[in-house]
C-alpha cells in the first residue's frame, strides 16, 4: 500500500493533481490514498514537497531506493546528450575481457527504472554467459535449416538469399571449429535478453539500456538473427525461459570494445509530417 503521513502532509494537493487514477482524495485539507485503484506509479511519492508520501510493501518498492532530487546529479545538458546518442555504434569487435557484476547491475537497473504502460513493469531479463556456446549453437542450426529452405525457393529475394548463404557458411563454421570465427555472438562475453508481455514496454527498456551500456564504455549490438531464428525454433524460447504470454523483444549482446571510433556519422534527413 501507499500511504500518506497526515503528521507532514501540508494539504497542497499535488498529488492529487498529478494522480491518473484518482486514487488520491482529500480528507480535512489532507491527502489521503484510498489503495483502491492503485497502481503504485509513485508519481505522489515523487511530487510531494515535504515527503509524506510512502510505501509500506518494502519487499518490491523499498523505500531505501528513493533519490531526493538536486541539480548535480540529475540534470544533463542536452547537447552533451546528443552528441553522446550521435557517437553511439553497433559494436561487434569485442575484447575477451570479462564484465563486472556491478556493471551488470546498472544496466538492468537502466531496465528496470523504465517506464511501462500502466506502470505492469512487465519486463523481464535473462543474462547469458555460461552457456553462449549453447545457445548459439540452437541459433545456427536453426539459421542453417531456414537457409536450406530459403535458398531453394526461387521467390526468395537477392538480400535474403545474401543472408541465407552466410548462415549457411556460419554454421559450417561452427561445425568446423565451434571456438574459432563466430559472426553471430562476435565471441562477446555477456548476451541480454528482454523479454515482456508488451513489446513496446521491452523496447523502451532495451533503449534505456543501451545508453548505460555506452555510458558504462562497453558496447553492444541487438541480434536480429536470434531474434529470427527464435520464431522459428521453440526450443529456442524455452531455454531463454520465455513465458506462454511473453515476447522475445531483443537479444543485446555486449561485451568491452576492441575498437574505438572516431567521429559520428552522417544520416539521412527526416521524414517529418506536422498536423
Amino acid at each position: 500500500m501507499v500511504f500518506v503521513n497526515t503528521h507532514k502532509c501540508i494539504g497542497c494537493t499535488l498529488c492529487k493533481q498529478d494522480c491518473i487514477v484518482n486514487d488520491i482524495v482529500m480528507i480535512n485539507g489532507k491527502s489521503h490514498i484510498k489503495n483502491e485503484t492503485c497502481v503504485k506509479c509513485g508519481h505522489c511519492i515523487a511530487i510531494c514537497p515535504v515527503r509524506a508520501i510512502s510505501s509500506d510493501d518494502e519487499k518490491e518498492y523499498s523505500m531505501n531506493e528513493v533519490k531526493e532530487y538536486n541539480d548535480k546529479e540529475f540534470s544533463l545538458d542536452p547537447e552533451v546528450l546528443m552528441n553522446f546518442m550521435k557517437f553511439r555504434r553497433s559494436v561487434r569487435l569485442f575484447s575477451p575481457k570479462d564484465i563486472e557484476e556491478e556493471k551488470i547491475n546498472k544496466i538492468i537497473n537502466a531496465g528496470k527504472f523504465t517506464q511501462t504502460s500502466g506502470n505492469l513493469q512487465d519486463v523481464s531479463y535473462v543474462i547469458v554467459k555460461d552457456k553462449i556456446q549453447d545457445l548459439r549453437k540452437m541459433v545456427l542450426e536453426t539459421l542453417n535449416s531456414q537457409a536450406d529452405n530459403l535458398l531453394s525457393d526461387e521467390t526468395t529475394p537477392t538480400q535474403i538469399r545474401m543472408y541465407a548463404n552466410m548462415w549457411k557458411d556460419m554454421y559450417k563454421n561452427f561445425t568446423e571449429n565451434p571456438d574459432g570465427e563466430d559472426k553471430l555472438f562476435f565471441k562477446a562475453p555477456l548476451l541480454i535478453v528482454i523479454k515482456s508481455n508488451n513489446i513496446i514496454n521491452g523496447a523502451l527498456a532495451a533503449s534505456k539500456m543501451e545508453l548505460m551500456i555506452n555510458a558504462l564504455g562497453l558496447g553492444t549490438y541487438f541480434s536480429g538473427f536470434l531474434s529470427r531464428a527464435a520464431k522459428f525454433n521453440p526450443e529456442i524460447g524455452k531455454f531463454l525461459q520465455i513465458g506462454d504470454n511473453e515476447e522475445l523483444v531483443a537479444c543485446m549482446v555486449i561485451g568491452y570494445p576492441k575498437v574505438h571510433y572516431k567521429r559520428t556519422v552522417p544520416r539521412k534527413d527526416v521524414n517529418i509530417t506536422r498536423l
